[in-house]
């Protein structure tokens, strides 16, 4: 029944929307060429798209097709290239001179001028805005003004930042920050069109960027068109006309619409697939390195998870589970066991180097013993939480528990509670509502070193979802971002991870790579450093 003929194909999606709330859109227009439609599978954002406060993958993608900023990945090497940006340039890292590409407008006909990028970032950093990655200009002079760490704003806008001219601006950092300007390709630094400040709700229904695409409609809970913009100014147009992007609360469903033909690409293989993809999809299927890492993060905002020797228990815990027997068994060896706080996508010249050491291997006596020092588990138990919709999660905590619980010789020390969708998970854990391990896998914004640290666990950071806090660390971090020898910053992360791996804030599981499966439909489909598929480089045949 794999490769099922179209009539069964419609039973297949009749049979499996029923069973998921996923959803089968029907067969994929027949018509190809430049301007033929992909579909692909998708996951609906926690929040609105805009771009400083979206900091999760399924949003990402989105703005990722929508707009384009001072900088680009490359989608091959991770190197940030220059796009509206014609340069970026300072005398002593720490005031830097930006000046825009002519040309480049919005999809609405705005031309997008220095003040698309100053107005944007302005509105970012501001505190009455609540956006989740205004701590990214923290960086900027002036953002504890618009950003106090209690009490009201002092001022309206950064002091640091200055448009100069229709195509110029300058931003004055706290210090000297020499890859600062690798950092600018993350999308908390897209520029925004006037329609944002004028008319916010209808922009939040229809966003209007920059980019290769057009969002054409976005019904939460179904999915999202996005349209070839013809006017698109950047050297990588699309290759098609669009990607209608559908919403699965199942990858297991989104899988079987692949293969029934009624979905063009899925960039989330499930687990249980994971042992046929090769003979489903031959060639059309892609396994790779990404910039991509799952923790289990504890809540140091409970003092029965923070209190003093509890270091003990969180790194007992992370003795405890099996991570080679785990990756083999349940993810085919598509996930690599992790050894620090970051991604060997980096390279060791990137900053990857295994810091964790005994710590993250499977050591159930040491386990005990640690667990049994620091006091025991609090109440005696331990569950795990993550959103089970995508990523087949609920596989792999049911793995780590067992793990845990044959290490400590309890059936039922560790449980899990699963949480039925990724939005529901992410205001969990961002309203901090978590009482015990949280899953945090996390996809870097930047190929850079600092970014696997600094947002996940300096005090304040952007994602430090588990608040945990530590002066030493916060120092290294700092002093890190200093540096203008890039080799002597990557000693200082190297000894900031030396924290974690004492304080043992998050448990490091696994690098999960890139994986990817698509139809006959298509042709030239990759995925970037990130994991995501490079959508405007598709084409449909």
């Amino acid at each position: 029944m794999r490769r099922a003929a179209a009539p069964a194909a419609w039973a297949a999606c009749a049979l499996a929307t029923a069973l998921a709330a996923g959803g089968c859109t029907g067969p994929p227009a027949a018509a190809g060429g430049p301007d033929g439609i992909l579909t692909s599978s998708w996951g609906d954002p926690q929040n609105p798209l805009e771009p400083a406060n979206t900091n999760e993958v399924q949003g990402g993608k989105v703005l990722d097709m929508v707009f384009r900023g001072l900088k680009r990945y490359d989608p091959r090497t991770g190197r940030a290239q220059d796009m509206v940006a014609k340069s970026i340039t300072t005398t002593d890292a720490r005031t830097f001179t930006v000046t825009l590409q002519p040309g480049w407008t919005f999809s609405d006909g705005e031309p997008v001028t220095a003040r698309s990028f100053t107005d944007a970032w302005n509105y970012a950093a501001h505190v009455d805005n609540v956006q989740n990655n205004a701590p990214f200009f923290a960086d900027i002079e002036g953002y504890d003004e618009v950003h106090p760490a209690d009490g009201k704003a002092r001022a309206k806008t950064m002091r640091g930042l200055k448009a100069t001219g229709e195509r110029t601006f300058t931003a004055t950092l706290t210090g000297a920050y020499p890859a600062w300007p690798d950092t600018l390709g993350y999308q908390a630094f897209l520029p925004l069109p006037r329609s944002f400040f004028t008319d916010h709700d209808a922009w939040l229904d229809k966003p209007v960027g920059n980019g290769p695409y057009r969002i054409a409609s976005y019904a939460k809970g179904s999915g999202m068109k996005l349209r070839r913009w013809d006017g698109y100014r950047g050297p990588d147009r699309a290759r098609n006309g669009g990607v209608d992007l559908t919403v699965y609360t199942d990858a297991g469903t989104a899988y079987t619409d692949l293969m029934a033909g009624n979905l063009d690409l899925v960039d989330d293989v499930p687990a249980t697939q994971l042992k046929f993809v090769r003979n489903d999809l031959g060639d059309r299927y892609v396994n790779q390195p990404a910039l991509i890492i799952q923790t289990l993060a504890f809540p140091m905002y409970r003092k029965e998870w923070s209190r003093p020797g509890m270091e003990k228990v969180r790194r007992g815990l992370s003795m405890a589970i099996d991570r080679e027997q785990i990756t083999r068994r349940i993810y085919q060896r598509t996930r690599t066991p992790a050894d620090d706080w970051t991604s060997p996508a980096l390279g060791a010249r990137g900053g990857y180097r295994a810091l964790c050491g005994a710590a993250c291997r499977y050591d159930p006596a040491a386990a005990r013993k640690l667990i049994a020092e620091g006091g025991g588990l609090p109440g005696g138990k331990v569950t795990l939480t993550s959103n089970v919709d995508t990523g087949s999660h609920r596989a792999w905590m049911d793995a780590v528990c067992h793990s845990v619980n044959r290490a400590l010789g309890e059936r039922t020390a560790c449980t899990v509670d699963p949480v039925g969708t990724f939005a529901d998970f992410r205001n969990r854990t961002t309203s901090q509502r978590m009482t015990g391990p949280f899953r945090s896998g996390w996809q870097a914004d930047y190929p850079l070193i600092q970014n696997f640290l600094e947002p996940l666990y300096r005090t304040g950071g952007s994602s430090n979802h588990g608040d945990f806090t530590d002066r030493s660390f916060d120092r290294l971090v700092d002093a890190a971002n200093a540096r203008r020898d890039p080799a002597a910053a990557v000693g200082d992360f190297h000894a900031a991870e030396a924290v974690l791996a004492e304080q043992m804030p998050a448990i490091p599981l696994w690098y999960q790579n890139g994986s990817a499966g698509w139809s006959e439909r298509l042709a030239g489909v990759t995925l970037n450093q990130f994991s995501v598929p490079v959508y405007d480089r598709i084409t449909v045949l």
